[in-house]
């Protein structure tokens, strides 16, 4: 057995518990209404790309049954 990875595995593992228990956190401190643009942190979790001129493009046919 390695110990030293094994410890260095269970450091990973601590780090992203924290980081899960701090996104927790965060979430669970603006549970009230929500008014204006998000937080940063928040925006900068929610990285969400769309396909170019996926807005501009018209339905197909298929995609409209016709």
């Amino acid at each position: 057995m390695n110990l030293t990875k094994i410890l260095e595995d269970l450091r990973q593992e601590r780090a992203q518990i924290d980081e899960a228990i701090l996104s927790l956190e965060r979430l669970a401190a603006g549970s009230g209404p929500r008014r204006g643009r998000p937080p940063a942190w928040l925006k900068a979790q929610k990285t969400h790309v769309r396909p170019a001129k996926s807005k501009d493009t018209p339905a197909t046919k298929s995609a409209t049954g016709a």
